[in-house]
């Protein structure tokens, strides 16, 4: 009893709250977007998408209290044995799983669904900080670090052959968990450059591009004329540059599949095509417009009402806000996302033991690249990538997954002193 007692003075009652904050929330924000005047409906019946994520709500609690009631030294022990029953369950899904939406991502029983692609993110991150905790000079050796990636790149791959592009690329979270170990920023930096040009690229003419590349290097090898190794260094980034640059085309042509090609069209330009590839960007730019300052009102939203929103219970739920709470309501929950994310990381800085904080950066990561997302891409500033809002979107298997992820955290946490004995 003493023990259970010490563990409940130990837990981060903050992130606690903030968590059952977005949850409840989402519930009464999905409960608008299913509600009809016309019927006599409750937030409560299970035939709508509001009750059915009251059951899930209820699921995530007895998760909650699981975690909490397991042994912490569990989720180090047992890692790379999670992340491995992840790894045959993705590769079973491809075999014998559900296609929804163009992605064989589900398994199926009756009318319940589950998608492993979400629970990945949580088993990743456990394997990835085993590894890390294991080899403290990981970043000083090539052979560690390509199992690393090998890591993520592994589970991430499978989602791809699963036709789960959105859910794959949040793998690339992991890359802030890695900058905090030691990974070299100069590389982080050329990756993130390397996306921002291939981004730039798809609104500025190659050409114009190619010249501002070609003047830029001769201006720095006429400051660097005597330095033979800054010079052939400033040549071959010019050439990856402009290769970069050639290569945009190729890829959206040749590589992208149809539905991703009119993603890149919407983001570029969505009235070219506003009945059609541009459609859902457009009805959700109108939707979180239409709210203005104080929004319409709860269960008011017209929008929402007349379906003009694809997914809107989904990876468009922030629409909902937008329209039925204006500006006021969706600052509000991006401050709650904020003050979480803020959360995580002060958690994460405060662990001693290596596996701990490496989780945490992981979650912070993840929970960081899924809110920027789906937010940026509701408002036009990212692909429309189907990927959901954490703890605030309509799903079992999401929220079920980052409930997991939160609170293996959380309960780490609660024991950090102990798993720095431990590790000592």
């Amino acid at each position: 009893m003493r023990e259970n007692n010490n563990l409940v003075n130990r837990i981060d009652w903050g992130v606690v709250l903030l968590y059952f904050l977005l949850v409840g929330l989402g519930w009464l924000n999905i409960f608008a977007v299913v509600y009809d005047a016309q019927q006599d409906q409750s937030i409560f019946d299970t035939s709508l998408n509001s009750g059915k994520q009251l059951i899930w709500i209820a699921t995530s609690v007895v998760l909650f209290a699981v975690i909490m009631l397991t042994d912490f030294r569990f989720y180090d022990s047992f890692a790379y044995f999670i992340y491995g029953g992840m790894i045959l369950l993705l590769v079973f899904v491809l075999l014998f799983g559900t296609e929804v939406a163009g992605s064989k991502s589900w398994f199926s029983i009756g009318s319940f669904r589950l998608q492993p692609a979400e629970f990945a993110k949580f088993t990743t991150a456990l394997a990835v900080a085993k590894f890390i905790s294991t080899d403290s000079k990981l970043f000083y050796n090539l052979r560690p670090q390509i199992i690393l990636f090998a890591i993520i790149g592994l589970p991430a791959i499978l989602i791809i052959l699963q036709g789960d592009t959105g859910t794959a690329m949040v793998f690339s979270a992991f890359l802030l968990a890695f900058y905090r170990e030691g990974f070299s920023p100069v590389l982080l930096g050329i990756g993130i450059a390397a996306a921002v040009l291939f981004i730039l690229t798809l609104f500025v003419p190659q050409l114009y591009l190619m010249i501002a590349v070609i003047v830029t290097a001769f201006l720095l090898i006429g400051i660097n004329a005597r330095k033979t190794k800054r010079i052939i260094v400033i040549g071959a980034s010019a050439v990856a540059i402009m290769g970069v640059i050639f290569s945009v085309d190729y890829v959206i042509t040749d590589v992208f599949k149809p539905h991703q090609q009119n993603r890149i069209k919407a983001l570029i330009n969505p009235e070219g095509d506003p009945l059609g590839y541009g459609w859902n960007v457009t009805q959700s730019k109108i939707a979180i417009g239409s709210g203005g300052m104080w929004g319409k009102g709860f269960l008011e939203g017209t929008q929402t009402k007349f379906d003009f929103v694809p997914e809107q219970s989904t990876d468009f739920i922030f629409c909902t806000i937008g329209e039925e709470h204006g500006w006021f309501g969706s600052l509000l929950l991006i401050t709650l996302f904020v003050l979480l994310l803020i959360r995580v990381t002060v958690i994460a800085e405060r662990q001693k033991a290596t596996f701990a904080r490496v989780y945490g950066y992981s979650v912070a990561g993840i929970l960081f690249f899924h809110f920027a997302v789906n937010i940026g891409m509701t408002i036009g500033l990212f692909p429309v990538v189907g990927i959901p809002l954490p703890f605030f979107s309509y799903g079992g298997s999401s929220l079920w997954a980052f409930t997991i992820l939160l609170f293996i955290l959380v309960k780490l946490d609660a024991h950090r002193m102990q798993i720095l004995t431990r590790a000592a």
